[in-house]
């Protein structure tokens, strides 16, 4: 007999509205399957006449003692699909027939059967059902990884585990006759150095093997390095921007110069910027008021557009006794640059094969690519980049260039190639973006802000997409987290995140966003067009682990006095 027979009474539903479902039961010791969970978050079948059916969640309860002092269960259900005669589901709905006929907890073959309807070879699987391990919760792996992904959690929610098994099972799958390596491109900036130990055979790039050539910067990322943004002060702009294009024309006489532009990836040499600067900062004027120089001995000449190159060669000798066009106004702009350019911390930027690699090899070298008679003698799916060792005040530079590469590698390829980039689709994984694309307008974060939401915005299109990992969402830009389609929320404490992404995700939600500051580690929401319909998931455990951050104190503490090589240290702070 059917659990909503009028005679039994053992639940009927009491109330429709189109985002909650009210139902009473009499004997919840009935009413439930038995072996199985039965609590909140549980899945409720609320079926019509025609063996449609409304799946819900159940939201919460109420206990009301009756008469007889037995025990009535208020329960409410959020509904998050329509399940048809034929048993198709569909997001979203409320079209059952009224009145409803049946109510009863929906089984675990029927919702697995839900959430296994996709495509068999689009399935991509890294969690399971919360409520009931057994039930694997897949994702359409082309909607999953063809859109932008959000992963957020508070700092021991599981998140760096979870991004670790997502790429991790990116890697293994592949289709059958063939061997070793699949097509699987993912560049990771790894801001803590947690990912190497999950994955020991990436291509692993850190400060001390990074090449990041000057050359290659735009004029934000120039600008950002060089000048101090803050000030404003177009005069030195001018002169760098003057300065860098006519270098890159002087090293690259065989291009045509009006392809040479203030943005292009031509070769030009800072040393010698920072010498045309420092002769415009020493300009005089003769008496008949022209900009003249000592040639060596003693007699003056000019500079013209034929000789302009001996401002790149040396510092001249001005022969005028006027001060000319800013003279003495670049003095703190030379101190500067001259600063950058002997900080040995910032040598990948600016020295040795920083000044030699090619721009074939730099791409190589962040898309996990061989490269000849370099380093790695194989190719590689995930290319981690530590950050951990990158000064802070050239962090942003360091990943806006990165990624602004890969984009322009995309839509590159798509421009040379007629498939696109369809055949080598990338996908960059942003660990802690809230540290270099902030929400806070600065000009320090300008050039990695534009990358990134260049990326967010267009990468799609050129077969570039992007994942974000924080763990203060509400600190991230915008323009980025808005144009993501697919969440991984994990547990978020703080307020002001839990309500940022609660303004993100759909309004029927509630069961599930509201349970944000209380998930379990390892636990999840994963809701967007990926997924079947939104769920509370465990995520499977990765294998190997990412490294721990977590500092066991008390079991060090515990141990004998540690003597400090400070010796060691200081040699390796100072270096």
């Amino acid at each position: 007999m059917s659990l909503f027979d009028i005679d039994e009474k053992i639940a009927k539903v009491v109330s429709v509205l189109p985002n909650k479902i009210k139902i009473e039961i009499k004997n919840i010791e009935l009413f439930k399957v038995e072996s199985e969970k039965f609590s909140v978050g549980s899945y409720l079948r609320v079926s019509d006449s025609d063996d449609c059916a409304l799946i819900c969640i159940i939201e919460n309860y109420t206990i009301q003692k009756e008469e007889n002092s037995e025990s009535l269960y208020i329960i409410e259900a959020v509904p998050i699909g329509f399940l048809d005669n034929e048993g198709n589901f569909t997001r979203g709905g409320n079209n059952i027939a009224i009145p409803p006929t049946d109510v009863e907890p929906a089984r675990k073959e029927e919702i697995q059967r839900i959430y296994d309807d996709i495509e068999m070879g689009k399935r991509f699987y890294f969690s399971s059902l919360s409520q009931d391990n057994s039930i694997k919760v897949p994702v359409n792996g082309d909607k999953f990884f063809n859109k932008h992904i959000a992963v957020v959690g508070s700092t021991g929610s599981g998140k760096s585990h979870t991004v670790a098994k997502i790429l991790q099972e990116a890697t293994m799958i592949r289709n059958q006759g063939y061997e070793g390596l699949n097509n699987s491109h993912i560049v990771l900036f790894d801001l803590h150095s947690e990912y190497h130990q999950a994955f020991p055979d990436a291509n692993y790039i850190n400060v001390n093997n990074l090449v990041l050539p000057y050359w290659l910067m735009n004029s934000e990322e120039l600008q950002e390095l060089f000048i101090d943004t803050e000030a404003n002060d177009h005069n030195q702009r001018n002169v760098f921007k003057e300065a860098v294009l006519l270098n890159k024309k002087r090293h690259n006489p065989d291009v045509n110069p009006k392809f040479i532009t203030y943005d292009a990836p031509f070769k030009f040499n800072i040393y010698e910027v920072l010498t045309y600067i420092t002769n415009k900062n020493n300009n005089r004027k003769n008496k008949e008021n022209k900009i003249v120089w000592d040639d060596g001995s003693g007699k003056e000449f000019e500079i013209t557009s034929s000789n302009v190159s001996l401002m790149f060669d040396s510092i001249l000798k001005p022969l005028g006794t006027a001060a000319g066009p800013n003279f003495g106004d670049f003095l703190n702009f030379i101190s500067r640059m001259e600063n950058k350019l002997n900080d040995e911390r910032l040598s990948f930027l600016t020295k040795g094969r920083a000044e030699t690699i090619t721009f074939k090899e730099t791409l190589m070298q962040f898309l996990g690519y061989q490269i000849p008679n370099q380093g790695s003698k194989s190719n590689h799916n995930i290319t981690i980049i530590d950050l951990s060792g990158v000064p802070f005040e050239v962090l942003s530079i360091t990943v806006s260039l990165i990624s602004r590469i890969i984009f322009e590698f995309g839509y590159y390829f798509k421009k040379t190639f007629s498939e696109g980039n369809e055949k080598a689709p990338i996908m960059i994984v942003y660990e802690e973006a809230h540290k270099y694309v902030p929400k806070v307008q600065s000009a320090k974060y300008n050039s990695c802000r534009i990358s990134i939401e260049r990326i967010a915005k267009e990468g799609r299109k050129y077969g570039v997409t992007a994942m974000i990992v924080s763990q203060r969402p509400s600190e991230i830009s915008e323009t980025i987290f808005s144009q993501c389609n697919n969440f991984v929320a994990m547990r978020l404490t703080n307020p002001e995140d839990q309500n940022y992404v609660k303004r993100l995700l759909p309004d029927n939600l509630g069961p599930l966003t509201d349970s944000l500051p209380n998930l379990k580690e390892g636990d999840a929401i994963l809701l967007g067009d990926a997924i079947i319909m939104p769920s509370l998931v465990t995520i499977d455990r990765c294998n190997p682990f990412p490294s721990s951050n977590d500092i066991l104190y008390l079991e060090h503490w515990k141990k004998e006095w540690l003597e400090v090589d400070f010796k060691e240290l200081t040699e390796s702070w100072t270096k």
